[in-house]
């Protein structure tokens, strides 16, 4: 569990060919003003992980965020940093409920879960 503050902007690295994450992320979009996060989708073929010196199959196992020191977080840990940084009560609230040692392991198991799975919920979830 990372307890270490992110610093923005932060990059946010998605699986655009998952709609769930694809809907979440334009979510997000909506939420903040231009140049706070920067959204890449890891899953367009000119995506190239080598800068960041990661493999393509490490970007789509897990959600990673990137702050800009270029500290990487990454599945929960990233989704924490991603609500650190949104504007408003609720998400700062969510990030540090999800840090919170039983809810942050139940997230971990939960979000490897959907990760593995998320490829199938296009067809359950419309």
């Amino acid at each position: 569990m990372s307890d270490v503050r992110p610093e923005n902007p932060l990059t946010v690295f998605y699986d655009g060919s998952c709609s769930v994450c694809s809907r979440e992320m334009a979510g997000y979009r909506g939420r903040v003003s231009e140049g706070l996060l920067h959204f890449v989708d890891i899953s367009q073929p000119d995506f190239d992980p080598t800068p960041y010196g990661r493999s393509r199959q490490e970007f789509m196992r897990l959600m990673h965020v990137m702050d800009a020191r270029g500290r990487f977080f990454v599945g929960v840990d990233a989704f924490r940093a991603l609500w650190r940084g949104m504007p408003g009560e609720f998400y700062p609230l969510l990030a540090a409920l999800a840090g919170l040692p039983g809810v942050h392991l139940f997230a971990r198991i939960g979000y490897h879960l959907f990760a593995r799975l998320r490829h199938y919920l296009p067809s359950i979830i419309p």
